[in-house]
């Protein structure tokens, strides 16, 4: 089996333009893949940014909310409500909400504000400078120091800017798990200032973060809050239903998967018709294995190792291409959202195998029909 495999690698790599030919087109395929599945990955992952930064265990909203930037207020009597259920460790209301901000230079920026509870702060950021108590001096605001801070003119400790007719003073620089999707700053502040200086509904909280005593009181608590007629999910449940909205509420994920189709056809397309062209060009040898008493199983194997080869071969320089762009691309463009996710590599991995798989079919109908006779008489 070995002699059979080293005359089928040697087949394979001595018609360099065939091989060539099928490299690019699987490459190709597997380099389109990965991209629009990364890509996809990373819109999905900061989508969810302020629910993964923020960290509370359980989230309280408004059944109609499908992700953070729509967010329905919620009536004060719900947060007084979900702090006497049992099972709750503690319960603080966070305000999440957009603002025009104008620099010293007189340019209007749109940022994110984020309202943290006064008296715990809780979800408050890991700060790179400053100290998370000057929070609660006057005007006092953390900025996120992420890819979209030069927005805000790069500032530091001191810088002064306007919101909404008030004075604003960045106290601290915060560091963030992950930014945002749509490439607007975020800052940070105390809750009550929050609402006082941006205007707001009857209703101010748009979220209660809750902390469950233990793991076991979630169930308890989903049931006593749904019975006030609101809904309670754990990071990863809302997580996840941000998610869904992005993927079947909007034409992101239609568009994401017409794609990763499309990149899957060119490749099997491309890897299927040259690899057909190679058995045909290659016919006469196959069948004077045959005739020296090659058994239909090698001849078999042939083709498999052969597509394999190439396959596994592509793969390797389509993750990788893919790989080197997307680093490159983060290194210019910090805001760049795509990432390698396993499920990634192994959605372009299982793509491949069928291209491998459809092809190799395509090379043994053609193979096992030979017969030596047909060869020699020709």
């Amino acid at each position: 089996m070995n002699g059979i495999l080293r005359i089928a690698f040697k087949l394979l790599v001595n018609d360099r333009g065939k091989f060539t030919a099928l490299l690019v087109g699987i490459t190709f395929a597997v380099f389109l893949m990965v991209m629009m599945t990364s890509m996809f990955a990373g819109i999905l992952s900061r989508s969810s940014s302020t629910v993964t930064n923020i960290g509370a265990k359980m989230w309280v909203l408004d059944p109609a909310v499908n992700n953070v930037s729509s967010s329905i207020p919620v009536p004060d009597y719900v947060k007084d409500a979900v702090r006497s259920i049992d099972g709750v460790r503690y319960a603080v209301p966070l305000y999440s909400g957009g603002a025009q901000v104008k620099l010293a230079n007189g340019i209007y920026q749109a940022v994110t504000v984020i309202g943290l509870d006064d008296a715990s702060l809780f979800g408050r950021p890991e700060l790179i400078e400053g100290e998370i108590e000057d929070i609660y001096a006057e005007n006092g605001f953390v900025v996120v120091q992420d890819a979209e801070i030069s927005k805000l003119g790069n500032p530091r400790i001191g810088t002064k800017f306007e919101i909404n007719d008030h004075r604003g003073v960045v106290v601290g620089i915060a560091k963030a798990n992950i930014s945002g999707l749509f490439g607007i700053p975020t800052l940070y502040t105390t809750f009550n200032r929050a609402i006082s200086y941006l205007p707001s509904t009857r209703f101010t909280a748009s979220y209660i973060l809750v902390e469950p005593k233990s793991t076991s009181d979630i169930p308890h608590i989903k049931q006593a809050v749904s019975k006030l007629g609101y809904q309670a999910l754990t990071d990863d449940e809302f997580v996840q239903k941000i998610s869904n909205f992005y993927k079947y509420q909007t034409g992101l994920g239609i568009n994401v998967m017409l794609m990763t189709a499309i990149s899957f056809i060119v490749g099997l397309s491309i890897s299927g018709q040259t690899f057909y062209t190679f058995i045909l060009e290659n016919l006469e040898k196959f069948g004077a294995l045959k005739a020296i008493g090659a058994k239909g199983h090698e001849l078999v194997s042939m083709i498999l190792f052969q597509a394999g080869f190439t396959a596994f071969l592509g793969y390797g320089l389509g993750v990788g291409l893919a790989s080197l762009i997307i680093m490159s691309a983060k290194l210019r463009m910090p805001d760049y959202a795509a990432q390698i996710t396993n499920l990634n590599l192994g959605i372009a991995f299982v793509m491949v195998l069928i291209i491998a798989g459809i092809s190799s079919y395509i090379g043994i109908r053609r193979v096992i029909r030979i017969e030596p006779f047909d060869i020699f008489r020709g």
